[in-house]
């Protein structure tokens, strides 16, 4: 025997609401389609018309997945979700450009306690902006409800996309040489990792998320939902300008890291290759007001937060000494705040406690020396 819609409802499964909320999403869902997509906003599957990919001599598929983290929890405390959808996206787009890739679409999943129209559109909405933002199609996604599973404010949210690179064009480890010149790009702040500390630390010193900080000059919530920078559009601007092509095949971008959960050290490491090694000089930037004024309440240093937060840095790349400045005016003039932080090796590593890869990679070895700056950079 089925069950009937009113027995759903009354399990606290609303199928209206869900379909109240694809209504509210759909322009801006629609917003991020080009000409490649096929069948619109509601299909069971989305398509994607992927003819251009004949173009390509031997096209690679780069596919990523991710969620935001307990960052949704400070958005829920604060009723405010209009902007994780662009920390979802940065997580999960910002991967794929890594290996030199161009994002082709995404689609997302939220799981709540209960449908609420008008948030679900929010957080689509956020992650329609960014999508369009970085040139990829939201093609389809799902919105799960599961009462009794989910507090009725509480959600999460992920997302997963595919890209493409030509095989002979891929960044990674190998292209990386001796003498080549490690530069840091900003971040926007904490963008989506170490947010379990962060929550700690708030819970910890009695704060609530709208009181106001002196030293932050907003309130801790403003300060803490600040969107995770996309990093997608100005870098593949810059892998069209210094990257490899068909004419150029050993190009001045060597390898990019996405500074995510595990730091600086341990995402550098992933891209530089076995035996290779470099310092990260801390006196080459200042972190910004918000990691060191979390760390004053926590008593601790910033230097222990450096396999947690990215500490002012949101991207690495590895490029060819003798572009590095011309790379450094380019990412500055797409208004990323770039500098130089480090060198690679490939000779005899000293003595000392290096970081040696991460998630599974066996890479290179990176440590960070010297004391952070004091003040703005």
């Amino acid at each position: 025997m089925g069950v009937s819609s009113r027995t759903y409802a009354e399990a606290g499964v609303d199928t209206a609401a869900g379909d109240r909320a694809v209504e509210l999403m759909k322009s801006a869902v629609r917003a991020t389609h080009g000409p490649e997509v096929i069948g619109g906003v509601g299909g069971f599957a989305g398509m994607f018309d992927a003819s251009a990919l004949r173009d390509y001599r031997r096209p690679l598929l780069a596919g990523s997945t991710d969620g935001v983290g307990t960052k949704v929890a400070i958005a829920q405390a604060l009723d405010k979700h209009d902007t994780i959808g662009h920390d979802l996206v940065g997580m999960v787009v910002d991967d794929i450009v890594v290996v030199g890739a161009k994002p082709l679409f995404m689609t997302d999943y939220i799981a709540c306690g209960k449908v609420f129209p008008e948030r679900i559109a929010q957080i689509v909405h956020g992650i329609a902006e960014a999508c369009s933002l970085t040139g990829t199609s939201l093609v389809g996604g799902e919105t799960a409800e599961h009462p009794g599973l989910l507090g009725v404010n509480d959600y999460d949210v992920a997302g997963a996309a595919t890209g493409v690179v030509e095989a002979d064009l891929m960044l990674g480890a190998e292209r990386v040489q001796h003498g080549d010149v490690v530069l840091a790009l900003a971040s926007s702040g904490l963008h989506s990792n170490g947010f379990s500390l962060v929550r700690h630390i708030i819970a910890g010193a009695g704060l609530e998320y709208t009181d106001h900080s002196a030293d932050l000059g907003q309130t801790w919530g403003e300060a803490l939902l600040t969107p995770t920078r996309l990093y997608t559009t100005p870098l593949l601007a810059l892998l069209e300008s210094f990257g490899p092509s068909a004419a150029v095949a050993d190009g001045a971008v060597r390898a990019l890291s996405h500074v995510t959960g595990g730091g600086i050290a341990a995402n550098l490491a992933r891209v530089l290759p076995q035996g290779a090694w470099a310092d990260v000089d801390r006196s080459t930037w200042s972190p910004d007001a918000v990691f060191r004024v979390l760390s004053d309440i926590s008593g601790h240093s910033l230097e222990s937060s450096e396999g947690t937060w990215n500490l002012g840095i949101g991207f690495l790349a590895v490029v060819a000494a003798d572009e590095a400045a011309a790379i450094t005016e380019f990412l500055r003039n797409t208004g990323i705040e770039t500098w130089q932080v480090a060198t690679v090796h490939t000779d005899a590593r000293p003595d000392g406690d290096f970081e040696q890869g991460a998630k599974g990679v066996d890479g290179g070895a990176v440590r960070l020396v010297g004391t952070y700056k004091n003040g703005a950079n």
